[in-house]
């Protein structure tokens, strides 16, 4: 008897597919608000499903956790490849950085929220980090070599200085001082006008070459005068 081929798997529903986006989209949008009402309640009632239906999709808090930040994480890089079209390579910078402030307000929401203790797991940081370091280094790259930003600052040290600006600021209406700092920081970075542009990420002092002197005379040794015997 010849032997039965599995059967190919089942593509999701539109519908269930559907379903899922709209829950997710609503998450985003509920706990970047915050307070009391960012409950799994108001994100099924936001998305206009049961919550049996937002169960089905997330079992647990954490699974709807992740996936909100993956899809965070994804669409952030996929505006960095839309970015790269742009004409002004510093705004482009600009607007991707603020961007991302939207993004760890959903994250801070979120943690709030879904009362989790814990952050992300180490691996889904290191994911998020890795992808959010290519996609905003592209951005960083093409600004540097139009010579309009800075050449020693990484792609690192900007995620790294906005997630300070970020998690300093905890009172109601934080995102509007973010904003603000975040451009005076983007601004920091321009080169003046007129200004060379460095071509190496680090400059490195020349070494200063000093003048040698003339070395003095090697001194003779003292010879002690010896009294001539009397006679």
């Amino acid at each position: 008897m010849a032997d039965r081929s599995p059967a190919p798997a089942r593509k999701p529903r539109v519908d269930a597919v559907r379903n899922r986006e709209r829950v997710l989209e609503a998450a985003k949008v509920v706990f970047s608000a915050g307070g009391p009402e960012a409950s799994l309640e108001a994100v099924a009632r936001r998305a206009g499903v049961g919550i049996g239906t937002l169960y089905r999709h997330f079992p647990t808090r954490e699974a709807l956790f992740e996936a909100v930040y993956r899809r965070e994480v994804a669409q952030l890089g996929e505006l960095a490849e839309q970015l790269k079209s742009e004409p002004d390579p510093v705004e482009a910078l600009r607007r991707w950085l603020r961007s991302n402030v939207e993004f760890v307000g959903t994250k801070k929401g979120m943690a709030t929220a879904l009362a989790l203790a814990v952050k992300p797991s180490s691996e889904l940081t290191a994911f998020s980090f890795e992808r959010l370091s290519q996609a905003v280094g592209a951005l960083l790259d093409r600004a540097v070599a139009a010579g309009e930003i800075r050449a020693d600052v990484s792609p690192e040290d900007l995620l790294r200085a906005l997630v300070g600006m970020c998690y300093m600021h905890d009172q109601p209406g934080w995102q509007t001082s973010v904003m603000r700092l975040l451009d005076v920081f983007v601004d920091g970075l321009r080169l003046p006008a007129g200004i060379e542009r460095r071509t190496e990420t680090r400059t490195i002092a020349p070494s200063i070459k000093r003048k040698r002197s003339t070395p003095a005379p090697a001194r003779k040794p003292a010879v002690a005068a010896a009294k001539a015997p009397r006679r």
